[in-house]
């Protein structure tokens, strides 16, 4: 558990004199070496709030992969739950042009990339606080529970904390808070986003008229559930694949799905994890002209892998089993070797261990099962 701020703490980082003291004590190293130094020069510095110094200057540092607030302010929780700006902005694009409601605002981060004139609400009233300081004053704020309407005719979005009450991680909607279905009977007639952990079951979720499963870099963020107007007519399931540095790209169940299941190819395709979660697997090989190696597994396989991917070159393929393996990576002297495992009950750690791969070149093991058949392919990963 983090530092939990209050209001004065929030009042104090926000006068000259908490500004202040952040700043002389910006250098601070902040590690688990340094903590007995940092807390003693922190007291001096600031006597009644050093807690709340330090907190601040450890999340500002952890808060530029996520958002980019200039001298912002989070809690610890708010800022793991952030989504990433990008991420957020994509979301946001669906919202152009309208003035929408944030009802479950915490330190700002989402309704930062929403159109200008949105509103946020939330109940934790240091964290509004914190909005507050990081979105400025033109933005409007109020103190309310997200599952009591305080706008009307303007689209919602929201983003349930995720813990349960000693606080731990939940992945079932109903722990949610606020919960999801008491979230969508809420608004049942406006138009909801509402972001979610990507692994969460949302066959329990039926009002949700789309499912967006979204990655950033090759990492699923988040899953989104947009209801009518902000759904995307004749689709119900997305994932959107988003890049840092390029253009992202989309794919739906609206596109085809026919594609074959045929023993391994030249090339060996993993799709992105959002593609996966989405259930688009076929669709995403249907586009690409690839085929499945087994109608359970997300493996693809063919003779060209889409642009920009990283895939897999195959060397050889067989039957898998411990000896027979250990006898390959010697043909081929491995000795760098990533191990990937979907369909069969491996942990590659402990496989490698007692692989004990000593030859000189790099190489990619691919485990998974091709129909009752445990299958390896050794491979070459390569960037296209």
């Amino acid at each position: 558990m983090g530092y939990s701020f209050s209001l004065d703490d929030v009042a104090y980082l926000r006068a000259d004199a908490g500004c202040a003291a952040l700043s002389a004590l910006a250098d601070l190293p902040l590690t688990p070496a340094s903590r007995l130094t940092d807390v003693q020069r922190a007291r001096r510095v600031a006597p009644d709030h050093f807690a709340a110094v330090l907190e601040t200057l450890l999340l500002r540092r952890k808060a530029p992969s996520k958002v980019d607030f200039a001298d912002g302010l989070y809690t610890g929780d708010a800022l793991q739950q952030a989504t990433p700006r990008a991420v957020a902005e994509h979301r946001a694009r669906r919202f152009a042009g309208r003035v929408a409601h944030d009802v479950t605002c915490s330190v700002g981060a989402d309704l930062a990339a929403l159109p200008p004139g949105s509103i946020g609400s939330d109940l934790d009233p240091v964290r509004l606080a914190m909005a507050r300081h990081n979105l400025g004053d033109a933005v409007p704020l109020l103190r309310a529970d997200a599952l009591r309407p305080v706008s009307r005719d303007v689209p919602v979005v929201a983003d349930p904390a995720r813990r349960d009450a000693t606080g731990r991680r939940t992945w079932r909607p109903a722990d949610f808070a606020p919960p999801l279905d008491e979230l969508a009977l809420a608004y049942a007639g406006r138009d909801l986003a509402v972001k979610c952990a990507p692994g969460a079951d949302f066959a329990v979720a039926p009002w949700a008229d789309e499912v967006e499963l979204v990655s950033l870099d090759g990492q699923v963020r988040e899953a989104c559930l947009w209801t009518r107007g902000l759904a995307t007519p004749g689709v119900s399931r997305r994932a959107s694949v988003l890049t840092s540095g390029g253009p992202g790209w989309t794919i739906t169940d609206a596109e085809p799905d026919d594609c074959p299941v045929t023993p391994p190819g030249e090339w060996l395709v993993d799709p992105d994890g959002a593609v996966v979660r989405a259930g688009l697997v076929r669709h995403y090989a249907a586009r690409h002209g690839l085929a499945q190696l087994d109608e359970r597994i997300a493996y693809l396989t063919g003779p060209i892998p889409p642009p920009g991917v990283r895939a897999f070159r195959v060397v050889e393929h067989g039957h898998y089993g411990e000896k027979s393996l250990r006898a390959v990576l010697r043909a081929h002297d491995v000795g760098r070797l990533e191990i990937l495992v979907r369909g069969l009950d491996v942990d590659p750690d402990s496989l490698r261990r007692r692989l004990k791969p000593a030859g000189s070149a790099e190489a990619t093991v691919v485990l998974t099962r091709i129909g009752r058949t445990p299958t390896y392919l050794l491979a070459r990963a390569e960037r296209t």
